[in-house]
């Protein structure tokens, strides 16, 4: 995917990430009758699919030529961060179809398979417009991706009933973005999203629902597992060519990260305020900062007061 197309994908999620907290609050309010409800998910998605298509056609696609349908290996780009970024766009992409099918009152097992793959209909879409694109190319690796997301969000639905395991993701600035703004971003907001040396990926596991519902285990309290990269500027290697200039960082390494902390799930702690559990919703998606064992092949196993 694009790089500015990549950049779009993403605070889509985040606006659907905020849609999904309006629409947990509204499941509570029944004054709509469920034929109209169904009126508004399917028209407004339909709508709103075809104009966020047009839209990112016209202003990332139009203007580069168009060839065969295509594939393109970028599997080795940015030590697979980018891969992990797609699955937590489909997870919650998810989880927002999910909660919009249930609030139109589809069965639970409709909500869920019809709802739990919106997000992969969207990202494949987005594959789809890159695959047409010359000098570029479709991925096998980021529809694996998709994949992977919306699979981990519907297998637990089917299997739990409930989210076990949840996608989590954290920031911090690095240094490497004002020597590569033009790809890792100019703007504080811009390196949130594109700069993957700043960014990790968490797969948090609730202890307590893998125990017995008897236990006096703590609810909220989590465990997790990150991925995170150091050392990247550039998608395959350091050494690129920019405005007709070439550079060489290969001495900076590029390097995997991976973490061991603890973690918080806000959708455990029970309160009856509903700005409240929309303020729970979408910390949920994040990972708290809280001390952290990282291990890389380049300091080995260390110790984090801190790790975002």
């Amino acid at each position: 995917m694009k790089p500015a197309a990549r950049f779009l994908a993403k605070l889509k999620t985040v606006s659907l990430l905020i849609l999904f907290s309006s629409v947990v609050n509204a499941q509570e309010n029944d004054t709509i009758n469920f034929k109209l409800r169904k009126q508004i998910v399917v028209g407004g998605n339909a709508v709103g699919y075809t104009a966020a298509m047009l839209g990112l056609y016209q202003l990332w696609y139009a203007d580069y030529p168009l060839e065969k349908f295509h594939f393109f290996n970028d599997n080795k780009e940015w030590q697979q961060m980018d891969k992990v970024g797609h699955a937590y766009s489909c997870y919650y992409e998810g989880l927002v179809g999910k909660k919009m099918m249930q609030w139109a009152g589809f069965s639970e097992r409709s909500s869920t398979l019809l709802g739990g793959s919106y997000g992969f209909l969207i990202q494949s879409s987005i594959e789809v417009f890159d695959g047409f694109s010359k000098g570029w190319g479709a991925s096998w690796g980021d529809i694996i991706a998709n994949a992977s997301g919306t699979s981990l969000f519907i297998g637990q639905e089917l299997l739990w009933k409930e989210q076990r395991l949840t996608l989590k993701f954290s920031y911090s600035p690095t240094s490497y973005a004002s020597q590569r703004p033009n790809v890792l971003g100019s703007s504080n907001v811009e390196r949130l999203f594109k700069d993957y040396n700043g960014q990790t990926y968490w797969l948090s596991g609730n202890i307590h629902s893998f125990l017995k519902e008897e236990s006096n285990f703590p609810k909220w309290i989590n465990m997790a597992v990150g991925y995170g990269a150091d050392g990247m500027l550039g998608g395959f290697n350091n050494r690129f060519i920019s405005n007709g200039i070439a550079y060489d960082f290969s001495p900076i390494p590029r390097y995997r990260q991976f973490y061991l902390s603890p973690d918080i799930d806000f959708t455990k702690i029970k309160t009856k305020k509903k700005w409240l559990k929309t303020t729970f919703v979408l910390l949920n998606c994040l990972k708290m900062p809280l001390p952290a064992l990282e291990y890389n092949n380049q300091q080995k196993l260390s110790f984090r007061w801190l790790q975002f």
